[in-house]
């Protein structure tokens, strides 16, 4: 365990070099603002929306893991660097666990499950009238028009299919994604020549095929939404967030926004939430987006994630992600990682994700600290237990 002691042992503190890594990240994780710096989404002054609870889910239910063998719910949980679990089945919380010493009110980073947040704030701008998801974002963002970005619509960048050049492999240091986190002061500064801000280094990207044809996961497309939101709207996506969503949703406490040197937020990865807050938020998508009678996310836009594009598994499919998400699809910043079959998985790196079933009722939100960003096995076990929780539930 690290950060233990007043002060901690020089080699159990975290550092910019190791907080993302495993055994810092289990503290780090959940101590986001203590790490780097960050803005206030705030709750609103409304009343929490209250959370019913139905303890008595059996955890010992047998799952089938990706190896072949056998398990436990319980077990998949506990293997899988689980730093909190939610199950809420009919609006009902059936099961809240937070196994290595993070409480209710404490906040865990959300990682790429803000991509999902922001595609929700786009979209209530869409229904607004604010944004055109057929405008090219050079349109809100003038400084694109000389960059790879130019000629992308805002849809591609909701769908991550513009053409631009942005290797997400988070184990290669000289890979763009790794290179924005220098930029934005999440790791030492290795490339001295790097933009001071993340909105400059953005419009430095250079594009190596025609928009609209590929989809390709690349997190500096949510980044180019969320600066599409602000430039649109005017306002500051911090304060966009609590407006339009967190102040709307009953949520019991305040989100952190992780935020660059120039006071940007890191959209696709910064955001920081309760694990309850996270479930009333899934818990609002699996509704259609409506509560206590008002329509915070537009329900079009729900139902355009789970309808997608006429070809959005075709060119999932031509991605190679259909090798772990067999006919899947991406839309709207979630993921759709079935066939004939509604879910919406808002998934981040080191295992986040809130996973929203209509049909069975069922919304499921797991925090983690993996010690490797990818590590599909583990995913796919925790996709195992879901199933077989969501199918225990179901039959009561």
């Amino acid at each position: 365990m690290t950060m233990i002691g007043f002060p901690p042992e020089i080699a159990d503190r975290w550092s910019l070099t190791n907080w993302q890594n495993a055994p810092y990240n289990r503290w780090s994780f959940q101590h986001m603002r203590e790490v780097v710096p960050t803005a206030r989404v705030g709750r609103g002054t409304d009343a929490a929306r209250p959370l019913q609870f139905a303890p008595g889910f059996d955890e010992q239910q047998i799952v089938w893991r990706l190896d072949g063998t056998s398990s436990t719910v319980a077990e998949v949980i506990a293997d899988t660097y689980t730093d909190g679990f939610l199950v809420m089945h009919h609006g009902r919380v059936v099961l809240e666990q937070y196994p290595y010493g993070t409480s209710p009110d404490h906040a865990h980073m959300m990682m790429s499950v803000s991509k999902s947040v922001v595609g929700c704030v786009v979209g209530i701008l869409a229904d607004q009238g604010v944004i055109d998801p057929a405008a090219p974002v050079h349109r809100y963002i003038p400084e694109l028009a000389k960059s790879g970005y130019r000629g992308a619509t805002v849809r591609d960048v909701l769908d991550m299919r513009s053409g631009v050049t942005f290797s997400e492999e988070y184990l290669n240091d000289d890979a763009e994604v790794r290179l924005l986190e220098q930029v934005i002061g999440w790791a030492p500064r290795t490339h001295p020549g790097l933009p001071s801000s993340m909105y400059d280094y953005l419009a430095t990207l250079s594009a190596s095929r025609a928009h609209g044809i590929a989809f390709d996961y690349r997190s500096c497309e949510t980044d180019i939404l969320g600066w599409v939101c602000e430039r649109a709207s005017g306002v500051r996506m911090a304060d966009l967030l609590s407006l339009l969503i967190w102040s709307r949703i009953g949520a019991e406490q305040d989100m952190d926004a992780a935020v660059d040197p120039a006071g940007a937020v890191f959209h696709d990865g910064g955001l920081a939430a309760t694990l309850r807050d996270l479930g009333r938020f899934g818990q609002l998508l699996l509704d259609g987006g409506r509560l206590n009678g008002n329509q915070v996310v537009p329900a079009w836009w729900i139902a355009d994630a789970y309808a997608g594009a006429p070809d959005s598994r075709e060119v999932f499919a031509a991605s190679g992600n259909d090798t772990w998400m067999p006919g899947g699809m991406y839309r709207n910043q979630f993921w759709l990682p079935y066939q004939g079959r509604d879910v919406l998985l808002c998934l981040g790196i080191h295992g986040q994700l809130i996973w929203v079933e209509p049909a069975r009722h069922l919304v499921v939100v797991k925090l983690s600290s993996w010690p490797h960003p990818q590590m599909v096995a583990k995913l796919l076990d925790t996709f195992a237990a879901i199933d077989m929780i969501g199918f225990q539930l179901s039959l009561g």
